[in-house]
């Protein structure tokens, strides 16, 4: 069932509010603080949204939903993998709050007394958040579809159409009042998003009831023994599942540490990380709630693709492209009871996206006004003057992102890039908090070595060097492994096979759409004994574009046994192979160690980049602040003294205390861990150990939580 008007009613409604509170706010914007920051007069509740608001992108829920529909509960680590750095944001609150400044462009101009640098990180800010916005734009896409019931509109996909439209609506608040805008709406949406994230369980388990049980005698609590009736058990494993290893324990530590070094310079962080907070308990409760918030959210999008899986196995639509899958549930749950429901989903959804986008937006104004135009374009440029900048300058990222979202198919690629460029900054940011030595000169050769060693030279070498394509030893692929389960059908096993069966007709001719269907998955009556054969490994090691054969090739058997229920063959393709696309350049480190590669999994292959990628930008920085002067001593005193300076709520009480502090650097001396070391380490009080323990337990709280939902109405 399509969208009504009632559906498009609440869409209007919604947009119109977000409108007239950017209007509103923008009568409270008198300078370049209350545009970048709000006047930093946000408490908890506010910073608990903006977090959480920033935080949450539109891909993720679909993820979620692809994920969990293809690898059961398993696949919810695609979004909870950001669990585990929560506690540590109890304590990054505390630095961005401190730092006092606009944008974190100014604090790299600061601690390494380097206007370029600041240009610099304001370039690699623009181009990541272009990336990570395109991603949510093409998800609001797929979820959209689904619900409007068509895809093309005179001769053009409907994708046109949505992306520009919203991005319009987002410009339109976001320039116009600023951080205050975006913190106000993000409250609204974050309420939305809530609702995204929990509104279609009860519906959902109610749908199960109606369909394949009975209303009259049944309640909501038996929609669960239902979903366990129809989904087989391993889709209910946190660690296991259908595609079993794909994200085991070690996966989730190496991306929790990728995932810590990096957010950390994110460049929205300064805002919603605390720095536009009253006080640092505020910043604090705001950036830790906010996540958390976020967290138990990723729990019921985790809940409502099982709870869809059980429902709508059967969909052909959701057979061919799994993306669809809380479209697609949104639809069929929702519509039928024609209350707005579906137009109402449609607008969290939305909120999800735009909660994000507009203080991207102001943030990337911000560092482009600060840190270009004021720094080298216009220095005595008004205040009046650099806000005019700052609201056309926020159109670019908007824009770019557009454009990104809308020419570029690669989805993954682009969510890919996004997330391994503060590969750049990371090293910079975390020596040069706590380590006096690291200089400018340091960081440059830092950011050299990172952008030639993981983004030019993996393209750029097969171009040079074209032997290196049929070098056999860099053409090694992993082995391939194919496990086959015996276990009971399920009813869900035959919907499926239905599905794939009416997806497949649909997509007759197609060889790319034939291919995103798949296998044809197996069917038997819900009892009888049916073999699920899953395939793993064949990834190349050293080309990310993968490897062809040259001529013909084998398969050679390495081993062949028996686990319990399960039979795994383990097979190599033996032949003359051609390399395709970048090299991956950090694997080369493996191979001249002699490691053989062959028989590691590919979370384990996805593990062992986290070594070169998180060590050795650190390790240029440290050598060569050795061996390169460091910077100037009243620049280091003044930064390191403001760091260890508590801030006051009072904007006029906190620059009397820093302008006191400032005059006796060596007054705080005390609070080091190594006094009259280089090492800026303080001591830990007691807020700051029973904040991280507390929020230590709540992650594991979140994943008991998750679990015990898992099991509600298992036999």
């Amino acid at each position: 069932m399509a969208m009504t008007w009632i559906d498009f009613a609440v869409l209007i409604v919604y947009f119109a509010v977000m409108i007239a509170i950017g209007l509103w706010a923008m009568r409270r914007v008198k300078g370049q603080e209350d545009y970048f920051m709000g006047g930093r007069g946000f408490g908890k509740l506010l910073q608990t949204f903006a977090a959480f608001g920033a935080g949450t992108g539109a891909h993720e829920p679909i993820t979620v939903g692809r994920t969990c529909w293809t690898s059961g509960l398993s696949g919810v680590w695609s979004a909870l993998m950001w669990l585990f750095v929560t506690p540590v944001y109890w304590i990054t609150a505390v630095w961005y709050r401190r730092m006092r400044h606009l944008t974190l462009g100014d604090w790299f101009v600061e601690r390494y007394d380097s206007r370029p640098l600041g240009v610099a990180y304001s370039l690699f800010a623009l181009v990541f958040y272009m990336f990570y916005l395109s991603t949510m734009f093409s998800a609001i896409a797929k979820f959209a579809v689904p619900l409007l019931g068509f895809e093309v509109v005179a001769g053009v996909e409907v994708k046109y159409y949505i992306v520009p439209a919203i991005a319009l609506i987002v410009v339109l608040y976001g320039v116009l009042g600023g951080l205050t805008a975006a913190y106000y709406t993000d409250l609204i949406q974050g309420i939305f998003i809530i609702l995204l994230s929990i509104m279609l369980i009860p519906f959902g388990l109610l749908a199960l009831v109606k369909e394949f049980g009975d209303p009259e005698t049944m309640g909501i609590m038996d929609g669960f023994r239902i979903m366990h009736e129809r989904v087989a058990d391993d889709f209910f494993g946190l660690f296991s599942g259908p595609a079993a290893g794909e994200f085991p324990v070690p996966y989730i530590i190496s991306l929790t540490l990728l995932v810590l070094v990096g957010i950390v310079v994110q460049p929205h962080f300064i805002a919603t990380g605390g720095g536009s907070a009253k006080g640092e308990f505020e910043a604090r409760v705001g950036l830790v709630a906010g996540n958390f918030l976020k967290r138990l959210c990723t729990v019921g999008w985790a809940l409502t693709a099982l709870i869809a899986l059980a429902l709508l196995a059967g969909s052909p639509e959701i057979a061919g492209d799994p993306d669809r899958v809380w479209g697609v549930a949104a639809r069929e749950i929702l519509g039928p009871l024609n209350l707005g429901l579906v137009g109402l989903m449609l607008a969290c959804l939305l909120a999800a996206m735009m909660s994000s986008a507009d203080t991207y937006m102001i943030v990337t104004a911000g560092l482009f006004t600060r840190n270009v135009y004021a720094a080298y374009l216009n220095e005595k440029a008004s205040e009046q003057e650099c806000l005019r900048v700052a609201r056309f300058s926020g159109l670019a990222i908007i824009v770019g992102a557009t454009v990104i979202s809308l020419t570029v198919a690669d989805v993954f690629g682009q969510f890919k890039m996004a997330m391994e460029l503060p590969i750049l900054f990371a090293a910079p940011f975390w020596i040069g908090m706590y380590w006096r030595r690291a200089n400018q000169r340091a960081v440059w050769a830092t950011i050299a070595f990172s952008l030639v060693f993981f983004f030019i030279l993996p393209p750029l070498l097969p171009r040079l060097f074209s032997g290196m394509r049929t070098n056999q030893g860099f053409a090694q692929s992993s082995y391939l492994v194919t496990k086959t389960t015996t276990r009971p059908a399920m009813p869900s096993d035959a919907a499926k096979h239905e599905a794939w069966l009416k997806a497949t007709q649909a997509a007759a001719g197609s060889p790319d759409l034939l291919k995103q269907i798949g296998p044809e998955p197996p069917s038997a009556p819900p009892g009888e004994l049916i073999s699920i054969t899953t395939q793993s490994g064949g990834l190349p090691l050293f080309w990310q574009g993968g490897v062809k054969a040259v001529g013909e090739t084998t398969l050679e058997t390495v081993a062949d046994y028996r686990e319990e229920d399960t039979v795994i063959l383990i097979q190599r393709r033996v032949g003359t192979f051609e390399g395709s696309g970048a090299f991956n350049l950090d694997f080369l480190l493996y191979y001249w160690m002699g490691y053989d590669l062959s028989s590691a999994s590919k979370s384990t292959i996805e593990t062992l980049r986290l070594p070169p990628r998180l060590l050795m930008p650190f390790l240029v920085l440290v050598v060569v602040s050795l061996f390169t002067r460091r910077e100037r001593d009243e620049v280091l005193d003044r930064y390191y003294t403001k760091m260890r300076t508590p801030v006051h709520p009072d904007p006029e009480t906190d620059r009397r205390l820093l302008a006191a502090a400032f005059t006796d650097p060596q007054g705080n001396e005390s609070r080091r861990l190594f006094p009259g070391s280089d090492w800026q380490f303080v001591k830990p009080t007691g807020t700051d150990v029973a904040g991280f323990l507390i929020s230590v337990a709540i992650c594991f709280a979140i994943v008991g939580l998750l679990a015990w939902l898992a099991g509600v109405g298992a036999s």
